[in-house]
């Protein structure tokens, strides 16, 4: 098997897993949202710090060695984790369809900030996937009566997730063992203190499920590390949407969720947008 063809069975394995994730979610609906989150959290930290150490690499505690570093290292542990329990609460409240909409203009959002914060500057056809993108957020908000805040939020906490994350330049697994011990005293909040705390965890397989919610947060971050050093930046930038399209067809088809024709239209406008911007990718790519 050539570099190519292991990226993308990496980059589709990391993106399709990320995509079923909510069907794990709904095995988790013995513990509320912020003890789940805990959960990741804590163990998370413990899987990828053993992957670490088995591999020798020591080179993620370097994320601590500056006061910058550090403030990155905690800010973009502090955004990934607000990320990850407003995705655990829309999916395990029915909200599935509203996170895959996120997720779609995330791409678009990181754009936006690109050019804010890093003057990166934005292509012609960006520019117009970017109205296409906002068009279609102001659409989703007429159309379902309410602001698409879920959409907004995890698309704007991702964007400045990966933002910060520039200035650490660390490896995905690196990244995730630093973020996650700089939050590990809210994740121990979190998993102990919510109503009923530790007391609503009584069997031996819902503490299973629980840690589960660790590993499964570290292996597709560590499969698409390796996908992604393989692969082109275009590639990688198509791929990425195989995530919120099989999260779309499961709140419609395998949850059940209110879907109205009219949100069509806003989708559409998604779709297009995420279109021109693999475009744009492409013709970066070819200049």
């Amino acid at each position: 098997m050539n570099s190519i063809k292991k990226g993308i069975f990496y980059a589709v394995f990391s993106y399709t897993f990320w995509g079923i994730m909510p069907l794990f979610w709904h095995f988790l609906d013995f513990a509320d949202p912020l003890r789940i989150l805990g959960s990741r959290i804590c163990f998370a930290l413990v899987f990828t710090v053993l992957v670490l150490f088995v591999r020798g690499n020591r080179t993620w505690l370097a994320l601590f060695s500056s006061s910058g570093k550090r403030w990155t290292t905690i800010l973009s542990g502090l955004m990934i984790s607000l990320n990850w329990g407003i995705y655990i609460w829309a999916v395990n409240r029915g909200h599935t369809i509203e996170a895959s909409l996120g997720y779609y203009i995330n791409p678009l959002v990181s754009i936006l900030l690109a050019m804010i914060f890093l003057q990166e500057r934005l292509g012609i056809l960006q520019w117009v996937a970017f109205g296409f993108s906002a068009l279609g957020v102001l659409l989703a908000a007429i159309f379902s009566g309410v602001f698409p805040w879920i959409s907004l939020t995890l698309a704007v906490t991702f964007g400045f997730y990966g933002l910060i994350k520039k200035k650490n330049k660390a490896g995905s697994l690196e990244a995730l063992g630093a973020e996650t011990l700089a939050v590990l005293p809210l994740g121990l909040v979190l998993l102990i203190f919510p109503p009923k705390g530790l007391l609503a965890v009584n069997t031996p397989l819902q503490w299973l499920l629980l840690m589960a919610a660790g590993v499964f947060t570290a292996l597709p971050l560590y499969t698409f590390a390796k996908g992604a050093k393989l692969l082109p930046l275009s590639l990688i930038g198509f791929l990425q949407f195989i995530t919120p399209t099989i999260l779309f067809f499961l709140g419609v088809f395998a949850f059940g969720e209110d879907f109205f024709p009219k949100m069509l239209w806003a989708f559409g406008c998604i779709w297009l947008a995420v279109g021109l911007y693999c475009l744009s990718l492409r013709k970066d790519r070819t200049a």
